[in-house]
């Protein structure tokens, strides 16, 4: 897959005990211990956040509210939701906040036309056309190449639901940009690093 692959850095049973121990302590109202959370997981966030959003300044915001509101459910929810780490947990409220704004910015603005090389903002185009639940998850899957199973854990829908909006997406983007098969980065020549804005 084109892109490079920005899964969270391996969960090792170390840094799963790290994350615990500041989780609890956060929970307490330990600032530093978040301060040190924040560290770890924010670059790959952005990354994420910057992907989705096309934006870098807007996937700082969104990632800044994540863990604002991470700050503020850790002393209610010291287990994350359940969600098997803190990394994880992180993720999905940030792809949450992501979901919300390109929801508001779909209905608040026709589609942009950006600026660049043509395949870049023709794909842009393209992708304001997408709903989105279709824009995340065939960013998720065809620009940074996670897998399916990445996918569902990070925005909260079964498997059948991310392959459905894929599936959808792809079949939009091939009729938006003119062509009888979906396009993958590679074959617009986009990578997920010049698709951002």
């Amino acid at each position: 897959m084109p892109g490079a692959r920005h899964d969270a850095p391996p969960l090792t049973a170390e840094r799963a005990a790290d994350d615990a121990l500041a989780a609890a302590r956060a929970a307490e109202g330990d600032e530093d211990a978040f301060a040190g959370m924040v560290r770890r997981h924010a670059a790959s966030l952005v990354e994420i956040a910057t992907r989705l959003l096309g934006s870098r300044t807007e996937a700082e915001d969104v990632v800044r509210d994540a863990f604002l509101d991470a700050w503020r459910l850790l002393p209610e929810l010291p287990e994350f939701q359940g969600y098997s780490s803190f990394g994880t947990w992180i993720r999905r409220i940030a792809t949450d906040h992501c979901l919300n704004a390109l929801r508001a910015r779909r209905l608040a603005a026709p589609a942009r036309i950006a600026e660049g090389p043509d395949a870049v903002r023709r794909l842009r185009g393209a992708l304001d056309l997408l709903t989105a639940e279709q824009r995340v998850c065939w960013i998720l899957r065809e620009l940074d190449g996670h897998s399916v199973e990445f996918i569902t854990e990070v925005v909260g829908m079964s498997r059948e639901d991310v392959r459905a909006h894929v599936f959808r997406a792809r079949r939009c983007l091939a009729q938006a940009l003119g062509s009888r098969t979906s396009p993958s980065g590679l074959e617009l020549g986009v990578t997920s690093a010049a698709a951002e804005t």
